[in-house]
């Protein structure tokens, strides 16, 4: 790193930008862990229903509770993720969220009622994933600026990678081991986020006062490796984000922020259904249960092209001014998949529809943070993110029940499938009402 000589003949760092590379790989190596540990197993439980349904002998509905719990939780309590890690560290905080996850799992491996199911694989595994997710993601942010929207594609791949790989190997458990050992080996695979914890390396960020500031907005301000504190203590809450000891959360009510958040629970409504609901789909029309598995294999796969092509696409110099342009289109191409599906009644045409949605599921969940901290300021990106992804809980937690009474009500999926695809399109128009702010502000 650069240097500066002192007049005694010492040397020390000196003042520097965000690392943008060097331990930011591992950071996003580490986060691309925890998005297979929390989003992959989360998409994976859909999975398990028509196991639970035999088992437990409950309709759709209430088994649909399940998954709709365990994200609802996971989004409800980010906040808390993020309060957590700039209190103690982030590293603490992903740590005793893959402690607290992994228990879940491993404790509903031995549940005896779908009750059991909410409380263990719900609420305790979504509490310790939102301990683990809000924190994992904002260190991307910390560690780039220019290269942000290509190190989250990376880091955010995690979730397609990991549903293409534990689709079908959490299908193959089932048949070996039955759902109670394929909960308890996701159990051990899950602590690994205690593994992203030991690598998220705090920093600490000293803003300097001066007349100068770049066209992007950062001032001049020393970024160094720091060890994290062992207490909670006052100087702990900018050791992993770069926080003062007192928030501003003003940003909350700016309009852009405010319309952004709307277009979010729009989006979040839309984005549950079709995950929940594929599988089940897929085998009401006749298709083998590999066949099914394969079609959320199919899913994650071309997510990750979503997530790294996005990425990329969005970090070019002519293109940054464009991201929210981007992430519209995404969501717009979502939401006519969606309204599409219910014409879909054979393997090869819902093979199409999983690649498909799954590119521009992949771009619009790699843009999330992106268009964030493009909208709110460097210094409230943690803070931003936790309302941001706490204003999903409410929809994750209604979309998967209201999909299966539909499904009850109807004796098939047309209505769940439309429904779905309407809220991605108001989700999409609803962010032009950003954009002309944007003009305003600037007029």
């Amino acid at each position: 790193s650069e240097e500066e000589t002192l007049e005694g003949g010492g040397r020390v760092p000196a003042p520097t930008r965000p690392p943008e590379g060097g331990w930011g790989w591992m950071v996003v190596a580490a986060c691309f862990l925890a998005t297979i540990c929390i989003r992959a197993v989360t998409r994976c439980v859909s999975v398990f229903f028509v196991e639970f349904q035999l088992h437990f002998e409950m309709d759709y509905s209430t088994t649909a509770w399940i998954h709709s719990i365990t994200d609802a939780t996971t989004m409800l309590c980010a906040p808390l993720g993020a309060l957590l890690g700039d209190w103690l560290s982030c590293r603490v905080a992903i740590i005793l969220g893959g402690l607290l996850s992994s228990a879940g799992l491993i404790l509903s491996s031995c549940a005896s009622s779908v009750e059991q199911l909410y409380i263990c694989t719900g609420i305790l595994t979504g509490l310790g994933f939102a301990l683990s997710y809000t924190p994992a993601i904002a260190m991307v942010g910390i560690y780039f600026h220019k290269r942000k929207a290509l190190a989250y594609g990376f880091a955010m791949s995690g979730s397609g990678i990991g549903t293409f790989i534990l689709a079908p190997t959490v299908q193959m458990f089932i048949e070996y081991y039955s759902w109670r050992g394929a909960l308890l080996l996701l159990g051990g695979l899950v602590s690994n986020l205690c593994v992203c914890g030991a690598l998220m390396r705090p920093l600490r960020h000293r803003r300097e006062k001066s007349a100068t500031q770049d066209p992007d907005g950062w001032s001049p301000s020393s970024w160094k490796p720091t060890p994290a504190p062992s207490g909670p203590t006052k100087a702990a809450s900018g050791c992993c984000f770069g926080l003062g000891a007192k928030r501003d959360f003003s940003f909350l009510l700016a309009p852009r922020f405010l319309v952004l958040s709307t277009s979010f629970c729009l989006m979040a409504y839309g984005c549950s259904t079709p995950v929940v609901h594929l599988v089940p789909y897929a085998l009401s029309l006749g298709l083998e249960q590999q066949q099914a598995a394969f079609l959320m294999a199919a899913f994650g796969a071309s997510g990750i092209a979503g997530n790294i092509a996005s990425g990329w696409i969005m970090d070019r110099k002519y293109l940054t001014r464009y991201r929210m342009l981007g992430y519209m289109l995404a969501l717009g191409m979502e939401g006519l998949c969606c309204l599409l599906a219910p014409l879909l009644h054979s393997f090869p045409l819902l093979l199409t529809f999983s690649v498909f949605y799954g590119v521009f599921d992949g771009a619009y969940v790699a843009l999330i943070p992106v268009v964030t901290s493009d909208v709110v300021d460097p210094a409230h990106l943690t803070t931003a993110l936790g309302v941001v992804y706490f204003l999903h809980a409410v929809p994750y937690l209604l979309s998967p029940p209201i999909g299966g009474w539909l499904v009850d009500r109807t004796g098939n999926y047309h209505a769940t499938f439309l429904l779905s695809g309407v809220s991605f399109l108001l989700s999409a128009v609803v962010l032009t009402a950003s954009g002309r702010l944007k003009r305003l502000q600037k007029s």
